[in-house]
């Protein structure tokens, strides 16, 4: 499952999280779920691949699930960051822990076998993750297709770190896939050009298919506001309008390679200054999240 890496320690060359803990204005429902995040563990038991763009500090799951109690989520997903290559073992280890409620969402070799996926699939992952705008090499989009016909009959879904407005063609090929398909972090659509921007319009053509689900995740990586990134409400509002029961929230923790952090309490109020309505809240927080995880 692994790739090439190298063994030596690396110094972090990426900010940590607000290790600040501190409770939301807004209260979180039962079974709020954290849908994007990332763990990283002692470089001598998770060495990054010897391609990693970036370094991130010791912080492993215990550190987040600190965090995701002080915010109210009692669900969350482990998403495989692109600096360990197609080694998930730290994503797998920590959930296998069994200390939270986690999904997963991982990377994988092209040609990963059926008894693999199986595998990942009783170890509760859900999901490929396809990379086309990350400097760290991963799954591109010539290889959704293929995946997203091996995964369909797991119920399991492509999520989509992507820049549609440098990769126009991405929205053509997800429109033809047979799988859920998850955009995360807005498609890295720029918040201050507004809803009538045609990169976002080309983002909103999108949530018109059922099958294209959207995670109102990063605003800080879209906007250059503090939270609760007033240009991003527009956006979110647009995507809830047509799509609200295929979108979830991701904190993001531990923000890798940006250049801001930000509390993930403010980020949590955020997400209640974008949906203001506690029925779709709800929605965002709860139900969508278990449907596209298969949370118990």
């Amino acid at each position: 499952m692994g790739d090439s890496s190298v063994h030596s320690r690396r110094p972090a060359t990426i900010l940590g999280p607000d290790r600040s803990l501190r409770k939301p204005k807004v209260k979180f429902p039962v079974g709020a779920c954290d849908c994007h995040a990332h763990v990283f563990g002692s470089q001598d038991e998770y060495p990054y691949a010897g391609h990693a763009a970036y370094i991130a500090e010791y912080l492993p799951v215990d550190a987040y699930i600190s965090m995701l109690r002080s915010i109210g989520c009692m669900r969350a997903v482990l998403v495989q960051p692109s600096v360990y290559g197609t080694d998930n073992r730290c994503l797998l280890d920590a959930m296998a822990a069994g200390k939270f409620d986690f999904r997963g969402v991982v990377v994988v070799d092209p040609k990963v076998s059926d008894a693999e996926l199986l595998e990942l699939h009783a170890a509760g992952v859900r999901g490929i993750r396809i990379n086309a705008a990350s400097h760290t090499p991963g799954l591109r989009m010539e290889h959704a297709r293929e995946l997203a016909h091996r995964i369909e009959r797991l119920g399991w879904h492509l999520q989509f770190f992507i820049n549609i407005t440098a990769n126009s063609a991405a929205a053509d090929e997800i429109l033809r896939l047979p799988v859920p398909c998850v955009i995360d972090h807005f498609g890295h659509v720029r918040a201050e050009k507004g809803i009538h921007s045609p990169e976002f319009q080309a983002l909103l053509e999108l949530a018109h298919h059922d099958h294209v689900w959207f995670k109102l995740s990063g605003g800080y990586r879209v906007s250059h506001l503090l939270p609760p990134f007033a240009d991003v409400a527009p956006l979110a509002q647009a995507l809830m309008g047509v799509a609200a029961d295929r979108c979830v929230f991701g904190t993001d923790w531990p923000h890798p390679n940006v250049g801001r952090v930000d509390n993930d309490a403010d980020l949590a109020d955020a997400l209640a200054e974008w949906v203001q309505d506690e029925t779709l809240l709800h929605k965002v927080l709860v139900e969508n999240p278990a449907r596209l995880y298969q949370f118990d």
